[in-house]
Order: structure tokens, then sequence, then C-alpha cells
């Protein structure tokens, strides 16, 4: 809809006997009122036109106007109406009347050019550059409803958008915008078609070819609604479907375009639409038109006969009529008895801008004509004259100009001439009666300094029959969280592949750029979308392996104890005292506390059981082993002292096995104080960046302080086994050498093969590694050492005594 408003002084003179006429040519049609001062609006009455023949040998003649409009011949008659209105206001204007001259462009860009230059240049022939009456002042940009519509495609999350606009300087700056700033917003342009409206069939089959065979769900389109129609109608004989237009001002109420059949293609349609507002009595108006009135009487005739579907008998027509079934009209019908578009005023909204427009020039013009002397706004306080005026001084009221409006609002004007961009945001839903009507779900006010510029009620749109879900509008599905967006080669941005994360990273967002790693202490859970605590990691004792080592170690733990009662019991008997009673109970404790102290290794590994845990290892195995050195030491002096004339002797005393032990048993001690005090286990926290474990171990702090311990350990046990071997061929009365050969031996085995072991293994199985090697090396001391024992003690008492010993002996 094209709307120009153009202000001209014509200084006491009467419109018709303008002395500034210019001959020849042919005028565009109008309607006109005579007035001091002329209000020219250029609006298609006719929306649409033929385009005559152009054969180069001639002048082209003007393209021939069709389709009048009822709606748009309604904004006619509001200038009218509002200038009658203006009249009777009291002391407004005063002495001064308003007239007005109405051009019809018929959607012709060359017809609203040519009907502007015939206001700019006179009240005739149209001619570029020659000037009688005064200059112009337009309506507002389009700029403000492009950028709306964009943020309306963007509210939405549309990214992959197809925009369709007709071939003139509306639709092609309208579209261009809305164009910019979905890429500036990181959206895509699927496809931009235009509109062509010199060709008949509006270039058509092409664009609905174009908008089918697109991905695109949303078609943003700037528009007439007479052009618009040619698009729809090639989309129903293609058969489109499942698109959502977005409609601009031009054609978001367009009445024409509720007809039935395009209700499959306009359904849930949201678009912008000039806000409404009230005309006191202008329905009244309305239905006071007849074809007797002087003034536009070609348009109500045209009207006339399109509203009660009749015809104006006259000399070209008579003998038509008499060969149709059409009726005559006779002017005496009666507009109230019917409710079209022209006399329907329950929702005005391009008719209430053209009321308000007629109102803001007047206010403008009265604001001027109330200028006095002395305290006016130009040089030297001086006023402009009301009959006699400069643009520039107009223009300046214009500026200043506040003006309320019926809904409240207020009308002013920016640096750039603009009024405030309002629109109501529209829906294009179904009614109760099964026809199409627009429902207002939001606002575009830039007038509002809370920034809430943009609002709208998305529970209120209808996208369909009731269905209130947003349709989709994307190149490419979006990536979910646990992927990332990978761009297409030589495609949009909006067009990409979802990969997924790599192992050990996440994304914990929709259409994420990069995946990122979790810290280091956490672990991507498996849908990769977010970071769980990573699995803590030690021998506890709810797990079966814990749990295991810990009833062994236990049940272990008793078997020393049940062998100590069973020497008790016995200790009068021969193979009792002959091995040394109170160090055997000793050593019969020790590996009590050896099996014990495997448990200290169960749990979770706390500061304070970090430091104790191998340091209680390292003193009750070396109190084990030399308790062993001391019985195999024990034994090789013993046997020698028999020996006649032997200075060894004062050797045998047990005192000198305690002492054995003390000594082992103290450097074991100062090792481990050393160790505690110079590098002393610490609890350590683990993790491997590509593990989803955290492992929670005691780190020994130094190995060398470790492998010392364990290695004096070994020493031990390497002496016991030198010298039980030594000694294995003496008298099997006093012999224990025999079995500390065998239980030394598989000591030594259990640990040398724990070294490589250890080596090869982390976290828990580490640790149940070392429990294992306690367990099984202080077992091979139980069963080498004492078992045979036992059983000559429990099946065979036979040979616990001192005749089966010395008779042994003998032998």
């Amino acid at each position: 809809m094209w709307l120009l408003f153009t202000l001209c002084v014509l200084r006491f003179c009467e419109f018709v006997e303008s002395s500034c006429r210019l001959s020849g040519g042919e005028l565009t049609s109008g309607m006109s009122l005579a007035g001091n001062i002329i209000i020219g609006v250029v609006v298609p009455v006719h929306v649409d036109k033929i385009y005559l023949k152009i054969n180069y040998k001639e002048r082209p003649g003007p393209a021939a106007c069709k389709t009048f409009r009822l709606e748009n011949y309604q904004r006619v008659q509001a200038v009218h109406f509002t200038v009658e209105e203006i009249a009777k206001t009291p002391s407004f204007l005063s002495n001064i009347t308003l007239g007005f001259q109405i051009f019809d462009s018929c959607a012709v860009l060359q017809r609203a050019v040519s009907g502007t230059l015939q206001l700019l240049s006179g009240q005739g022939q149209s001619v570029p550059n020659y000037q009688c009456n005064q200059d112009t002042r337009t309506v507002p940009s389009d700029a403000f409803q492009s950028r709306g519509l964009a943020q309306l495609v963007l509210h939405f999350r549309w990214t992959w958008i197809g925009l369709v606009a007709l071939d003139d300087d509306y639709g092609q700056q309208g579209i261009q915008i809305v164009k910019r700033d979905i890429l500036q917003a990181g959206a895509c342009v699927a496809f931009t078609e235009n509109i062509i409206s010199s060709r008949q069939d509006r270039n058509a089959p092409y664009i609905a070819q174009v908008v089918k065979d697109s991905t695109v769900t949303v078609v943003v389109i700037f528009s007439t609604d007479v052009d618009l129609g040619f698009i729809l109608d090639e989309m129903l004989r293609q058969n489109v479907t499942g698109k959502v237009l977005i409609a601009s001002e031009a054609w978001a109420t367009s009445s024409y375009l509720t007809a039935n059949k395009y209700s499959r293609l306009l359904l849930g349609t949201i678009g912008f639409a000039l806000p409404g507002g009230n005309m006191s009595g202008f329905g009244d108006y309305l239905n006071r038109i007849n074809p007797s009135m002087v003034m536009g009487n070609q348009w109500i005739r045209l009207l006339w006969e399109q509203v009660f579907g009749c015809k104006f008998l006259d000399k070209t027509s008579t003998n038509d009529l008499s060969n149709s079934s059409v009726k005559e009209c006779t002017g005496q019908e009666k507009l109230e008895s019917i409710q079209n578009n022209f006399n329907d005023v329950s929702s005005l909204r391009v008719t209430y801008n053209v009321y308000t427009a007629v109102h803001a020039i007047a206010k403008a013009l009265n604001n001027l004509g109330k200028c006095k002397k002395g305290d006016g706004p130009f040089p030297n306080g001086t006023c402009a004259d009301i009959v006699n005026f400069k643009p520039w001084q107009l223009l300046y009221y214009m500026k200043k100009l506040h003006m309320n409006m019926s809904d409240g609002r207020q009308l002013f004007f920016d640096e750039n001439g603009d009024p405030p961009a309002v629109y109501d945001i529209v829906n294009w839903q179904l009614s109760p009666d099964g026809k199409l009507q627009q429902v207002k779900v939001g606002s575009y006010d830039t007038s509002k300094t809370s920034g809430n510029v943009f609002t709208i009620n998305t529970s209120y749109v209808h996208w369909g029959a009731g269905d209130h879900e947003i349709p989709l509008s994307v190149c490419s599905p979006s990536c979910r969280p646990g992927f990332r967006k990978a761009a297409r080669r030589g495609e949009p941005s909006c067009c990409f592949q979802c990969i997924p994360c790599p192992y050990g990273e996440i994304s914990n967002q929709t259409d994420s750029l990069q995946c990122k790693k979790c810290p280091w202490d956490m672990w991507p859970n498996p849908s990769q979308d977010h970071c769980v605590s990573k699995t803590q990691e030690f021998l506890s004792h709810k797990d079966p392996l814990g749990v295991t080592l810990m009833a062994t170690g236990i049940s272990s733990s008793l078997v020393p104890l049940a062998i100590i009662g069973l020497f008790i019991h016995y200790r009068t008997t021969p193979i009792v005292r002959a091995n040394n009673y109170f160090l055997s109970c000793l050593l019969l404790l020790s590996i009590s506390l050896c099996f014990l102290c495997s448990l200290i290794f169960i749990g979770y590994p706390q500061y304070e059981i970090c430091l104790l845990r191998q340091v209680t290892f390292g003193f009750v195995f070396a109190l084990c082993v030399s308790c062993i050195l001391a019985k195999t030491i024990m034994v090789v002096i013993a046997f020698k002292a028999t020996r006649p004339g032997s200075q060894l002797r004062k050797w045998t005393r047990p005192r000198v096995s305690y002492f054995i032990v003390i000594s082992c048993v103290l450097i074991q001690i100062f090792l481990c104080i050393m160790w505690l005090t110079f590098s002393p286990p610490f609890l350590e926290v683990k993790s491997e960046s590509n593990s989803e474990v955290l492992i929670i171990q005691c780190n020994e702090g130094s190995p060398l302080a470790f492998w010392s311990m364990l290695g004096y350990l070994g020493l031990l046990a390497s002496i016991s086994f030198i010298v039980a071997f030594l000694a294995r061929r003496l008298p099997d009365s006093f012999n224990e050498a025999k079995f500390i050969t065998f239980s030394m031996l598989a000591f030594l085995t259990v640990w040398v093969s724990y070294i490589p072991a250890s080596l090869s293994s982390q976290g828990k199985y580490m640790v149940a590694m070392e429990i294992f090697a306690i367990q099984s090396s202080t077992w091979g001391l139980v069963i080498c050492m004492f078992l045979p024992k036992c059983f000559i003690i429990v099946f065979r008492p036979d040979m616990n005594s001192r005749e089966k010993l010395t008779t042994k002996q003998k032998n």
C-alpha cells in the first residue's frame, strides 16, 4: 500500500481555476475538494492492472486499472471524513480551509509517480522538475517493520528462511533489511525470489516451485495482497504444503486473501499489521454515501455496482445490460442494508492510519497559525505565514508535534521524520464459523522505553487447526548435547552435521561448536552431555575382593593362635620343649599379627592409615622373620655346644635369642622412623586423563625407603634360609632347620614374585597384590614350620616322647 501525503498552499485561488494549470497530456483519475491548503493523497483504489502491448512506434498508453477494492476506497473516504471533521472543530485553522486531491495509483509504480508529480508540478500534466505547489513530506520508512519481522523470525528460532518480495522499492528495500538482520543473527537464507509485477503471471510458477522444492518451513513475503494472490494460486496448483508464511504489513490483514480457497496455505500465517483505532461517526458517514454525490462520482458508481451487483445505464452499456442478467442500479439502494469491507469499521487499521495522518498535518498547520509575532521560533522571533509558509517552516512544527491518539498512544516524529513504529502482530486463525481471521497475538512498539519493544504471547498463536507447537525451520536438525556442529563444505553455516564428542569430552548445550574436557576429577556420563564424578577406586570393605581378603585375613589370624593354645597344652612334651617354647609362641603371635596387618590395607586410604600401614607391615614381619632367624641360629649353636670342650654352651641361653630378635627389629624400626621423618607416605588422588576412574591410593613417599624396608626383610629371610640350609643335616631331635629352609624358601619366592607384579598394577589391584603376598607368605611360614609339629602332637603322640627322640638320635 502506497500512501503519500503532499501539502501545497494555493494563495486564495480556487482549486479548479488554478493559474498554475499546465495544458496537454492525460490526468490521473482522482477525487478532489477545493481549499486554501490542499492535502494530496496517492492511494491504490484499484489493485490490479492490465499492461497494454508496446509496439515502440507510438507513445505507450497508461496501464488499465482493474479490481476495484472496497477497503481501499474506504480509505479514500476517510480523507474526506477527516477533513470535514477538522472543519467542524471550533477555533481550529481559523479562516483557513483544507482541501484534498486524491489520485488512484492502481498499484502501479508509474501511476504513483505520475500522480505525485501532478501534485508537485500543478493540477495538470505531470512534468518532472517543474513545480507550482509547495514541497512534500512522506509516510514513515518500512525499515522498522523489516527489522521487526527479522526479530519475529529469530524469536521462534527459525534459522533456515526463504524470502519472497515484490520487485519494487517497497519489496526490495524491505526484504534486504530482513535479510541483513537475519544473517547478522547467524540464521541463513535459503533463497530470495522476486515477484515480477510486469509479468502477467508474476513469475508465480517458478516461485511456487522454488518454495515447494526447498526444505524451508518459513517464508517471509513482502508483497501486496493482489500480487501475492498469483503466487498462492500457483502454490495451490502445485500442492505446496507445510509452509508458514510471514506477512508484511501490506497483506497481513488483507480481506481479499481470507477466501476459503487460501485457508490451507494461510492458516498459521503470522505477520505485522498497522495498529487499529476508533473513528467516531465514520460508519454512519460511509452509509450516507450515494451515487447522487458529485464529488468522486466515478468511484461511487464503481462502489455501487460492485456492492449491489447492478450496473448503471449509459449510452455505452444499454445494449450490454439488455443482453445480460445484471440488474440496473437505481441509486436508491441502502449501504446500511449490507455488511462488506467498505462499511465494516470493526477493525480500522490502514484507514485509521490515514485518519491519523490527516489530523497530524492539520495539527501542525494549526500550531503554525497560532504563532504570535515576536515570540516565533524563527530568526528575530518571526512566525510563518500560514497562507505562504515555506516547507522548512512547516517541518519545524511537524518535528515538534505531539498528538494524543484514540488508543492512548502519542504521535510524534524523530530526527528522521519517522513516527514511532507501532505494529500489531497478527496470526491467521480459523473463526468459529470456519473462516480465516486475523487475531492479535503481540505487538512491536519502538516507542516503549522499558526495552520490551517486541512482545508476543506464543500460547495464543495457532500454527494450524488448533496446533500450538512451534514448527521447525532449519537446514539441519539441532545437534543435541553430546555432539558438536561441523560445517558442510560449500554450504551455509546453518547446514551442518552433528559429530559425537571425542572420548572423554562433553557438550552440554544444543548446537555446541566445540566439545570440552571435564575437570580432572570428573568424567562424561554415557550420553556425554554433562560431567559426573569419577568412580573412586580403592580396595573397599564392600568390594567383593576386599571382603574376601578381609575374611581370609581374620580367619587366618586365628590359626596361629590355635597353635599357641595347642603348644600351651602340650608345653611339657619333648617336641615343644625341644624347639624353644617361648620363642615359638612369640613367632606364632607375630604370624597372627602378620595376618591381621593385611586388614589395614583395606578401606578408604585416609592420611593416618597411609602413614601406618607399611610401617606396621614392616615391623610385624621384621619381628616374625627375626624370630625365625633366632630359632635358626639357636639350632646351630645348640648343636655345636654339645661337642666336648665347646665354648658355645654359654650362648644357648634363651636371652641370646631374645637379643637377636630385639636387635633385628630395632634396625627395622630405625629405618621406618627415618622414612616417616624425611619422606612419609601420603594420600594421593590419581586420575588418568582418558580414564573414568579416580584412583585413591597411598603414595609411599619415598620408593627408596619402601624398598629398603622390604629389602631388609629379604636380607633377614635370606640369612635364615642360608643358615637353615647349611644346618639341615643336624640330628632330628634338635633340628628345625629343615622346616625353616622350606618356610624361608616359600617366603622369599612370594616376595620376589611380588616385585614385578606390583610394578605392573595400580590402584586397588596393587594393594590386593600386596595383601595376597602378605597372607600367602605368612601361610607358607605356618605350613612349613608348624604343620608337621602339630601333626605329631595331635595324630602321632607316640612320637612325642623322649625315648623316641633318643632312639632316633642314636640311629
